[in-house]
């Protein structure tokens, strides 16, 4: 039986999924990433083993997000591409006839259109925290409100408050106020949920041919909120995939099938990963006048890679482990 192995990890978190041949969804894994990522791919990893068919083959991974490049290394990828491709992919994969996908993660946001299956043009916010889920896991917290609630609470309001949501401080001090002024838990974050999804409107997707069928994707699609707030400014149903905390990590798996299909074996370096001592250091390279920060990926206290040099001399340093 042939799998393949698609991992995406971001800032916030670590995804996995292993997919059939015919594309079918074997197990998957979401994760919290804590700003180590070669740990949780390690205990992704780990977790996905056991559930796996026991004469399952990994014939192919791919890596996406943005330490794709480190976890390719450290699995062994066969294709490692951006998250724009990874989360394109697997969107027309379930979703064919998909023209507009808008994704909202952890740390960042982003919309993709799509047109006869391809790319035609994007957009990324990876500045401003106000429209990313972080945020709402900030405010949920100082709310006193579980995470996992805060869509509920948004759909009981009926009258949402006014949040200025360009900026993560102003959004916050707004709300501070619209408390003191004694306005309802769920108007207030029925509000932040509208402001959040102005924000995206008017920054991510300023100026794109926004059509649907519209895919609504990432971590924050879990949020009904969200949801509600995207449809009622877009005037149109909004459809939440069933794997949609993972989509871009079956879109890498999607890509290392197509790239490993026919083809020889995969690079893959197996489940017995998660048991080596992995890390990264960083180091100041004084051998010319650029002193570029340089970074090491350790295995077994032997360095095998460098990356973020700018004369490419540490990036040819590449070793097999």
């Amino acid at each position: 039986m042939k799998g393949y192995l698609g991992i995406d990890v971001g800032s916030v978190s670590t995804n996995l999924a292993v997919l059939n041949e015919e594309g079918g969804v074997i197990c998957h894994r979401y994760l919290l990433t804590h700003g180590q990522p070669i740990q949780a791919v390690q205990k992704g990893l780990q977790e996905i083993y056991p559930t796996l068919p026991k004469d399952l083959e990994i014939r192919g991974v791919g890596t996406t997000g943005s330490a794709r490049q480190l976890t390719g290394l450290l699995v062994g990828a066969d294709v490692v591409k951006n998250e724009i491709t990874a989360h394109a992919i697997a969107s027309a994969h379930f979703y064919p006839d998909v023209r507009t996908v808008i994704e909202i993660g952890g740390q960042d946001s982003k919309i993709i259109i799509i047109r006869d299956g391809l790319v035609t043009d994007f957009g990324m916010n990876t500045v401003c925290a106000a429209g990313t889920g972080s945020f709402l896991d900030q405010q949920a917290l100082r709310l006193n409100i579980p995470i996992e609630a805060f869509g509920k609470y948004a759909l009981q309001s009926e009258s949402a408050v006014r949040i200025a949501g360009r900026c993560t401080v102003f959004a916050e001090s707004d709300m501070v106020h619209k408390q003191q002024m004694g306005c309802a838990i769920h108007d207030i974050v029925a509000g932040l949920c509208e402001a959040l999804v102005r924000n995206y409107l008017n920054n991510v997707a300023k100026g794109k041919d926004i059509q649907k069928p519209i895919l609504f994707q990432g971590g924050v699609a879990a949020n009904f909120g969200i949801k509600q707030a995207l449809e009622r400014e877009l005037g149109t149903e909004i459809h939440v995939p069933k794997f949609y905390s993972v989509m871009g990590a079956i879109g890498s798996a999607l890509l290392a099938q197509e790239k490993m299909d026919g083809s020889g074996p995969s690079n893959f370096k197996g489940f017995g990963i998660v048991d080596m001592s992995c890390h990264t250091r960083n180091f100041i390279c004084k051998e010319c006048e650029n002193t570029c920060e340089v970074v090491e990926f350790i295995v077994e206290d032997k360095p095998v890679s460098y990356w973020s040099d700018r004369c490419g001399k540490w990036e040819a340093e590449v070793k097999k482990f």
